[in-house]
């Protein structure tokens, strides 16, 4: 490994680390925001519905934009436009004013949607450079640093430290660390790739125009898994404070601090999970992902008792943790278009994150938020079944010879 590549790969370690140390800095302070806010749970649903619009504008918009700039300038401005709304977020809360949060919300989900593919697409190149691959640990990072920012801010719920003082240093510290690490990544990354694509795949008039990657029934069912997940891991970045406080009697640090225990369970999934996939395949990891996820969450709702809740977080963390990362690999070979069934499958996913803290937010105001989880397990519970989809082409193959 040359100096500079290693530069780079350790480059983007700390650039997926911050926008988990953003998140998760948030929502360990949500019970304390919300507090400051005066606000009902059907309304902080619709405050972190800006989360979600913001985040769907950023994944939706960066395609384009890595095409045309390059993925440095939109790592860049993503990280930056998320360390800005993070420390928006925590001015709106010390003002009580809860369009600044929702705004300030919109702003670091853009960001995080925005940097994410070029992000990936980074470290797409990175692994093809050093031979071997790196993704699975890259993503690991992002969970380390919800694991770094969800300790803090346990202890500084505990201490009663200030909301907007909090975040407004969180939002300097993924500045500081972003300066120092986009110096390394190199300029024209992604911009190169997709000139060449388009000169490699101009169009022939003999040439058949390709079938529409969502209506391949493979992909549909790829895209069934990542909803279903994805919607495990959003409600929990979302709400998992709060399910804890409104619907188990914890108090507001405890309740940090169980969300801290779910983030080191993702950061655990991802960083061992590989092993798995190899080991066993991508269909039977996610069959056994989503089978964890859906029986921590019943824990969670069904069961009155704070250890048995507190321990089942564990579970529904190691079941959400591979989701997103193996469902999208398996979106990528699922036929050909790479790029199209990949980014078809994270938009699917990322209406998960759209629609879920609206639709939870009602349903916990009427009936509870430990209630309001039961949809939630059940989606997780049919993407035990929709795991098949996530087949290599190999396996696939392998399985139709079997039955012909």
């Amino acid at each position: 490994m040359t100096p500079a590549i290693r530069q780079r790969r350790n480059a983007l370690f700390v650039m997926f680390l911050l926008p988990g140390l953003g998140v998760s800095s948030w929502v360990t302070r949500t019970p304390d925001v919300q507090t400051l806010l005066s606000a009902r749970i059907d309304q902080m649903g619709f405050i972190l519905f800006g989360l979600s619009v913001g985040s769907m504008i950023g994944i939706l918009s960066s395609g384009p934009l890595v095409a045309r700039l390059g993925t440095r300038p939109v790592i860049a401005v993503g990280t930056l436009a998320s360390a800005v709304g993070v420390a928006v977020v925590g001015l709106g809360a010390a003002l009580g004013m809860a369009q600044v949060v929702a705004m300030g919300l919109a702003l670091f989900g853009f960001g995080m949607g925005s940097g994410e593919v070029g992000l990936n697409v980074e470290g797409a190149e990175v692994e093809q450079a050093l031979g071997r691959s790196v993704m699975p640990l890259m993503h690991g990072f992002f969970s380390l640093g919800t694991v770094v920012g969800a300790i803090a801010g346990m202890l500084l719920t505990a201490a009663a430290f200030p909301v907007g003082t909090h975040l407004a240093v969180v939002g300097g510290i993924i500045i500081a660390a972003l300066a120092l690490a986009i110096r390394n990544v190199p300029a024209g990354v992604g911009r190169r790739a997709v000139v060449s694509d388009r000169a490699q795949k101009a169009p022939r008039a003999e040439e058949v125009a390709p079938t529409p990657v969502w209506k391949d029934p493979n992909l549909l069912l790829v895209g069934g898994i990542i909803l279903a997940l994805a919607m495990a891991e959003g409600t929990a970045n979302d709400w998992l404070p709060l399910v804890m406080v409104e619907g188990h009697g914890f108090d507001a640090a405890l309740g940090s601090a169980v969300y801290a225990i779910f983030a080191a369970s993702m950061t655990l999934g991802r960083f061992v999970g590989g092993w798995f996939v190899d080991r066993f395949g991508r269909a039977a990891v996610l069959a056994a992902s989503s089978l964890l996820g859906a029986l921590g969450l019943a824990v969670v709702i069904f069961i009155d008792s704070q250890i048995a809740a507190a321990a089942a977080v564990v579970l529904w963390g190691l079941g959400a943790s591979l989701g997103f990362p193996v469902a999208l690999s398996a979106a990528g070979d699922s036929g050909d278009d790479t790029a199209a069934r990949v980014s078809f499958a994270a938009t699917i996913g990322y209406i998960a994150f759209l629609v879920g803290p609206p639709v939870l937010g009602l349903l916990g105001e009427q009936f509870g938020l430990r209630s309001a989880l039961i949809v939630v397990m059940a989606l997780v519970a049919v993407a035990i079944f929709l795991a098949p989809g996530a087949r290599t082409p190999a396996e696939r193959e392998a399985k139709a010879a079997a039955r012909g």
